[in-house]
Parts: C-alpha cells; structure tokens; sequence
C-alpha cells in the first residue's frame, strides 16, 4: 500500500510549491491513474517517489513503513515519457542488464514474457522495435528490477490508436501482479482500467472517482473496469 501524507516540494528557486500537501492511498495490484495539465507537478510527483528528487515536506510509506529519500530508490521503477529515446543497449539483452550484469537469462525471459516479447531473440536491437515494442520493452527493463511500485509517465504518448489500446490491454494485465502509478495529461482509455483517480491542478491533488473522469472524457466504463 502506497500512502503519500501532505507531501510538499518546494524547491527555493520558486516562489510557490509545486506540489502542496499531497494526500493518496494506492492498494497493492491496483492502477492508480493522476491526471493533469502540463505544469501541474505530475512528473515532479514521480521523480520523488522514484527518489530523483527529495520532498521538502510530509511522508510517504509503503505499508506501515516510513521510506527515506534513499529507501524510494529502491521502491519503484520508473519508465519515463518517451522512454525509447533513452535506450543505451545495442541489444536486448544488453538494455535488460544495464546496470543489473548478474541477473540471469531466465530472469530477463521472464521480464519479457510479462510484456509479450519473449517471442524475440535477446539479439534483437531495440531500435529495430516497432513503438508499440519499444514501450514493452521499457516496461520489461523496469520489471527486471522486481519492484514494488510501476511508475509511467504519459504511457500513451506518441502512440496511434492501435499501439495506444495494446498497451492499455497490457497494463490491464501487469496490475494483476503489481501495482501502478500513472501519470497523463489525457486520460483517454487509460481510465477504463484505473481503480482509483486524480487530477493535478497546480500542485493540488484531488480525487476523483473513475466514473466521473470517464464521463468528462467521453471514455465509457463497463461493470468490470470499474471493479
């Protein structure tokens, strides 16, 4: 369970917080979905739960726990927008053990089998990967990592409408074994399959029930996406 209490950023170069006195509770196996325009802290609120960045006030835990700035840096794995652009391996196996050398083969075929590409050779280039692949494939680099909180930001972004429902389908599938954070500018068919909701409006978080976000957007819910 992640529970964020009044966490602030405010760092001195501004002149308000970013973020101001965050307040969230994430189950295990869910998909929490923030929603908000560009500026309203969204990627901040992912670069410090992933310990990129310190909080200058309140909690967060997992669980009972109280983590520290260095304890974050373990928690989660973090695929960012456009992740693609970041890929440092001429293959994938070489992208899979960037920074994790011991970890074994079958620990990286299982990685990518979460993500549906275990079909492909560990030889493969990944600039060779369709978008839709790429994006699996950043998955599976975090996923390695066994960690307990997935975190995206803009998931969807860049995709067309075919590679955009593949991975909501996908994601759909990897909340039944971790829990997710997502962040987006646009909840599109993202919501369809988020189990709590909020928006982001200059640094103030404020929940929202799926139902409603869905209805704003124009995104009908069956009974199931909705628990």
């Amino acid at each position: 369970m992640l529970y964020l209490k009044n966490l602030v950023y405010h760092p001195p170069a501004t002149p308000t917080p970013i973020l101001k006195s965050l307040n969230l509770e994430l189950p295990p196996q869910q998909l929490g979905l923030v929603v908000g325009p560009s500026g309203s802290g969204k990627s901040t609120l992912l670069e410090i739960l992933s310990g990129l960045a310190e909080p200058t006030g309140g909690s967060i835990y997992w669980g009972s726990s109280e983590l520290t700035f260095l304890e974050l840096q373990m928690l989660g794995g973090l695929v960012f927008q456009f992740p693609e652009r970041h890929f440092c391996g001429g293959t994938l196996l070489e992208e899979l053990r960037l920074g994790h050398p011991e970890i074994g083969s079958e620990q990286l075929k299982t990685a990518l089998k979460e993500v549906g590409l275990d079909h492909l050779p560990f030889s493969t280039a990944p600039t060779t990967l369709s978008g839709g692949q790429q994006r699996r494939l950043a998955l599976a680099v975090q996923l390695v990592r066994q960690p307990n909180l997935l975190m995206l930001d803009e998931p969807t972004a860049g995709l067309d409408w075919s590679m955009r429902r593949q991975l909501v389908k996908l994601l759909a599938k990897l909340k039944e074994h971790w829990t997710l954070l997502v962040v987006t500018h646009e909840a599109g068919e993202l919501v369809e399959i988020a189990d709590r909701c909020w928006q982001l409006t200059h640094g103030v978080l404020t929940a929202v029930e799926p139902r409603d976000l869905a209805a704003r957007t124009g995104v009908p819910l069956s009974a199931r996406a909705l628990g």
